[in-house]
């Protein structure tokens, strides 16, 4: 067993659902283990300015069910410069922090792989995204969450498409991935989902406009904010230049799909992984993303969790057009 002796903790980049779960379980499974641990407040940011605090059993008390995150997320341009992760390893060893659990996304997971590489740190990464976008990992901290808000929001606003016979182009969160566009649209029933990973949706949305039952009371289209088209303002104005008998509207759900509780799944995720993270760093693992394959913990390095790019299931795709009949 390595002999740590106070893990620093953050959280960094888009907050998620579930990462206040994930900070019970590191410090919970910490203090079983006699380890000491230090929240580290607003990221990389806080980590550079020694933004520290210690943390105990009461400071995780009664947050598992909390949206966003208690130790705070900040994006800091200063972490990218050599000077930037030395001011941060310094206050590292100031407060006598020997480990880190970094609780984030691609862009977290970047930084940790190159502050990792640079200094005897070691480092384990928890995957909180609501994106679900990184390798080595069925689900992310966020993205159950996530998802469920979508469909309750694109449920509701059916109701008010069905009533004027409407056409709704709803956009949700993926700027490079549309795994939510696509998980959300069939749940929800949507007419077409537009997402970056499939080139053409355009003219397969024109195409089922033009050809589709006549007799729809409303019509929902899922767009992926990244869809190359441009989001759905510029997906509404095409429509209405080809269709201008329908009656458009658009609706951004924007970050409204962050918040709220996490969910049951999210929880029980993020409490695996925080524990396993705390256990990982016992075992001697370092530079590794902690997630779960076929319920089973998964580790991952760095390198290999954030630069490959998902792939969309064609199934699902066919899906959408044949359930949207």
């Amino acid at each position: 067993m390595t002999q740590i002796k106070n893990i620093g903790l953050f959280t960094s980049g888009g907050d998620a659902p579930g990462m206040n779960a994930a900070i019970r379980a590191v410090v919970r499974t910490a203090i079983y283990y006699d380890i000491a641990v230090t929240g580290i407040r607003r990221g990389y940011d806080g980590m550079t300015k020694g933004d520290f605090i210690p943390m105990n059993r009461k400071s995780v008390s009664n947050i598992i069910q909390r949206g966003g995150t208690i130790l705070k997320t900040a994006r800091c341009d200063n972490f990218r410069t050599p000077e930037g992760r030395k001011q941060a390893y310094d206050q590292l060893k100031k407060h006598n922090v020997d480990a880190l659990v970094a609780i984030g996304g691609d862009g977290t997971f970047t930084g940790a792989k190159v502050f990792g590489s640079e200094y005897d740190i070691p480092v384990i990464g928890l995957p909180g995204t609501i994106d679900n976008d990184l390798m080595g990992t069925d689900f992310t901290i966020g993205y159950d969450t996530a998802i469920n808000t979508v469909v309750e929001a694109v449920d509701k606003i059916r109701d008010t498409a069905e009533s004027h016979d409407r056409l709704f182009i709803v956009e949700v969160m993926g700027r490079d991935s549309g795994l939510i566009a696509l998980r959300t649209g069939i749940a929800a029933g949507a007419e077409a989902i537009l997402i970056p990973e499939s080139k053409g949706g355009m003219e397969g949305l024109f195409n089922r406009l033009e050809h589709g039952r006549k007799d729809k009371t409303s019509r929902i289209v899922i767009v992926a904010e990244g869809e190359e088209a441009g989001g759905a303002f510029e997906v509404g104005r095409l429509v209405q230049e080809k269709f201008p008998h329908y009656d458009t509207r658009i609706s951004i759900l924007g970050h409204i799909q962050r918040g709220g509780a996490p969910s049951c799944m999210d929880r029980v995720l993020a409490s695996r992984v925080g524990a396993a993270a705390v256990e990982a760093l016992r075992d001697g693992h370092r530079n590794e993303m902690i997630g779960i394959i076929h319920n089973e913990i998964a580790y991952t390095p760095f390198e290999h969790a954030i630069k490959h790019h998902i792939e969309i299931n064609p199934n699902l795709l066919k899906l959408v057009e044949i359930l949207s009949m």
